[in-house]
């Protein structure tokens, strides 16, 4: 028989982590995962540290949970309504849109949580950064992914460089980001659904298959 102490205190902790990883994700898409200590977000959230401190056990661990709840954020934001859709350079098209609309919108609060906090562990080596190059990683390789299914189902060229055509993509939506991040307003995330449009056009067997502008 289950104890209801426990279950009391196993689900008043998951609720604290959940409070506490809501906050560390908007703090590091703002300041970097650097940004973060136990102190300040006990602080912030009016909670005790060592409450804190006992759920995480170290700034490290903190910033390795920061990271997965963030990939959740966006896997369900962005990854999630996109594989529903049938293979194609339609799914190609409405991937590179919702991840505009992801960062036009704040979804993070500093734009595209991995771009920002990629930049700040990009050459520091450790587990951190380890679990940063697996993310980008693996959004590469769902890129890649997504033009291979596309280019099975017959919609694009048989002789399309997928690598390069996953690079572009990839290229125009974090540039759109990060000018709108230095200058505001949405110019920027234009100019990439234009840029994006053309590329997919450029390569794709029906042209007609994707939005004429």
């Amino acid at each position: 028989m289950t104890d209801p102490t426990t279950d009391g205190r196993v689900q008043k902790g998951n609720e604290t982590r959940r409070l506490v990883l809501a906050r560390a994700v908007r703090i590091a898409s703002v300041e970097g995962l650097g940004g973060l200590s136990l102190g300040r977000l006990a602080a912030e959230l009016e909670l005790s540290k060592s409450g804190v401190f006992a759920l995480f056990g170290s700034k490290e661990e903190l910033q390795l949970a920061t990271v997965r709840a963030a990939q959740r954020i966006y896997r369900e934001t962005v990854i999630d309504p996109v594989r529903r859709l049938p293979p194609g350079v339609g799914q190609l098209w409405a991937l590179a849109e919702g991840w505009l609309e992801y960062s036009r919108t704040r979804v993070f609060a500093g734009g595209c949580f991995f771009y920002a906090v990629g930049a700040e562990y990009d050459a520091q080596p450790g587990r951190v950064r380890d679990a940063l190059a697996q993310s980008s990683e693996g959004w590469h390789k769902l890129l890649l992914e997504l033009c291979e299914a596309a280019r099975a189902a017959g919609e694009l060229r048989q002789d399309a460089d997928l690598g390069q055509l996953t690079f572009e993509l990839g290229s125009f939506l974090e540039y759109a980001n990060a000018l709108s991040l230095l200058h505001g307003g949405d110019a920027p995330y234009a100019r990439a659904r234009r840029s994006v449009l053309l590329l997919l056009r450029s390569e794709a067997v029906d042209e007609s298959l994707l939005p004429s502008e």
